[in-house]
């Protein structure tokens, strides 16, 4: 009988479903975390084929044949890229992208991560770095006399030296945007690296070409919604539930008559 089968694809569709979800709640205070959503797809179809059969009209014919599903499976995992809620911090070196794009980060093996996650910090030397510790790129060092920096929309790091009553432009970050932000790969640490579905990365200064303007003491929240996520899981739930009694029924049906 199919529909033990069909019953079980539902219910491991719907335990994917759940993880899907349950990772969302679980990174909802993670900074920069873009929320994921399952997609899923029927599975081929058996075809039973009859001859056609003659229509009242004179000529016309009714087609026949029967298709009966096989189940469903899940398609993929595609991760929402609309922005989250920007939260004041007043730290120096929270950065956020009001917009599209990602800050750069070089990774040890020399290679270029993306990231929206602007929770900078300074190293021994200066550097500004991640929480990892990994450098932005391009690098940005920050005197030890340092008495007072400011980032502007466009990037541009203004530090103000001990003894000194003006800025100087110490370096500037700048942005990377894709074709199809959507197909960057998750590496963990709130990191992403560019793949063939992303496109190549076009670095851009900050509010030009269609990317988002940074904005200083600020960061990107998750784009979870809470609420959303708890109906979703509720309804996965039910759905699960109602696959079981389909694998139930199907057994039932299947076992030897009493009499």
């Amino acid at each position: 009988m199919d529909a033990l089968r069909i019953g079980a694809s539902g219910m491991m569709a719907q335990q994917r479903n759940v993880e899907v979800v349950a990772n969302n709640l679980a990174n909802m205070n993670t900074t920069g975390y873009q929320r994921r959503r399952s997609e899923f797809q029927d599975l081929i179809y058996k075809n039973s084929t009859r001859p056609d059969s003659i229509g009242s009209r004179a000529g016309a014919t009714v087609p026949g044949g029967v298709q009966t599903g096989k189940g469903v499976d899940l398609m993929s995992v595609y991760r929402v890229t609309e922005q989250g809620s920007l939260k004041a911090t007043d730290n120096t070196f929270d950065l956020a992208v009001q917009g599209k794009g990602y800050f750069q980060v070089q990774l040890p093996n020399g290679e270029t991560a993306y990231t929206r996650d602007g929770t900078f910090q300074i190293d021994s030397s200066g550097a500004l770095v991640t929480h990892d510790g990994f450098p932005i790129i391009p690098g940005v060092q920050i005197p030890a006399d340092a008495v007072d920096v400011t980032i502007n929309s466009a990037g541009e790091v203004l530090v103000k030296q001990d003894g000194t009553t003006t800025q100087s432009n110490v370096g500037s970050i700048q942005i990377a945007i894709f074709p199809n932000e959507g197909g960057l790969r998750a590496e963990g640490s709130n990191l992403y690296t560019a793949t063939d579905a992303s496109g190549g990365a076009s670095v851009v200064t900050p509010g030009q070409s269609g990317s988002g303007a940074v904005l200083q003491g600020f960061v990107e929240t998750s784009n979870v919604n809470a609420v959303e996520e708890i109906a979703a899981m509720i309804r996965a739930q039910r759905a699960y539930d109602m696959n079981s009694k389909v694998i139930q029924t199907a057994d039932q049906m299947m076992a030897p008559s009493s009499r």
